[in-house]
């Protein structure tokens, strides 16, 4: 019932300030924009393109930056705000696109393992604001294109005295991911390799991973390989529907307020068992910030880096078509 009623109040407040972001041609609907308030902090909009915004919630936003997909950023001061905003498309920027006909063609599937690990303690904690994205090499000549990918989660027992046991009660969670493929541009993420929207809802149904169906993306791996990258929108309801969850904590400093990110479940399994370090992070409500190598020395101070964790242990499957 506290939870109920935790939810009607937090609801409460949006009444009236419901904002829509169209596709300025089509008018549908702009599904999970990321709209940073250029601090660092930052919320997405949910699959109908909605988000909300008050001077109640966010009382120190004077501006907001939305960015999707396929589309040109739109910067505009929170006082102008409308209740329907429009992006204009940009999908020409799609140019660099390793194209592959299947046709029926004959292939071979290869499987690269995910790592999984139930030790809470060699986890990182998602927040809203960090996008993970793992490099996975082109690992044929001929035509290779992801159909799966595996993506290893951790789930922690309502018990934490029975959290070594496998048949332990798990915590329930429900939480929306997306997911991108990007070019590898000098040992980095460089640009997206397609422009649709993939998102996944994980549940501690799931058990230790989730695997993520692609092939109906057309996702071919370029010669230099390819970046996969994961990302948390937030909790959802029971039929996957973004909820309007609270993205921040506030803790009172010395002289301020400082908003700390809240974590969202489940926990995500890093590993060492990768010798390679082909983990990138990357802030994406810090406006203009850059993919950084998860790496110590990288301006990262984490517990992770100091066992030696360096890598999010995300597996894949390809298909290796034969020539024809």
């Amino acid at each position: 019932m506290r939870k109920i009623l935790f939810l009607f109040l937090f609801s409460a407040q949006f009444v009236g300030a419901q904002i829509t972001i169209l596709d300025s041609i089509s008018k549908y609907p702009v599904s999970y924009a990321a709209v940073s308030f250029g601090n660092g902090n930052g919320i997405f909009a949910d699959d109908e393109g909605k988000f909300v915004f008050t001077e109640k919630l966010y009382p120190d936003i004077d501006s907001l930056f939305i960015s999707a997909l396929g589309f040109k950023d739109l910067n505009i001061i929170s006082n102008e705000l409308i209740d329907t905003l429009y992006m204009v498309s940009q999908a020409d920027e799609l140019d660099e696109v390793t194209i592959g006909f299947k046709r029926n063609r004959k292939f071979k599937e290869e499987k690269l393992k995910p790592y999984l690990d139930d030790d809470y303690y060699n986890c990182w904690l998602p927040t809203i604001e960090s996008e993970i994205a793992v490099y996975f090499p082109r690992t044929n000549l001929k035509d290779q294109e992801v159909s799966s990918v595996i993506f290893p989660i951790a789930l922690e027992s309502r018990d934490w005295k029975k959290r070594n046991r496998s048949n332990s009660d798990k915590k329930k969670f429900s939480t929306l991911f997306k997911v991108k493929f990007y070019e590898n541009e000098n040992g980095s993420p460089g640009k997206v390799l397609s422009y649709e929207t993939i998102v996944f809802r994980a549940t501690e149904k799931n058990g230790d991973s989730f695997t993520l169906n692609v092939e109906d993306f057309n996702i071919y791996v370029p010669n230099n390989g390819l970046f996969v990258s994961l990302q948390v929108l937030g909790y959802t309801d029971k039929n996957g529907k973004l909820l309007p969850n609270k993205k921040y904590k506030e803790v009172q400093a010395k002289n301020s307020i400082v908003k700390i990110p809240t974590n969202f479940r489940p926990l995500l399994p890093f590993t060492s068992e990768i010798s390679e370090k082909r983990t990138f992070i990357k802030r994406i409500f810090i406006n203009g910030n850059n993919w950084v190598n998860f790496n110590q020395g990288n301006g990262f101070k984490s517990s992770l880096l100091d066992k030696g964790l360096f890598n999010y242990g995300i597996g894949i499957t390809y298909k290796t078509y034969k020539n024809e």
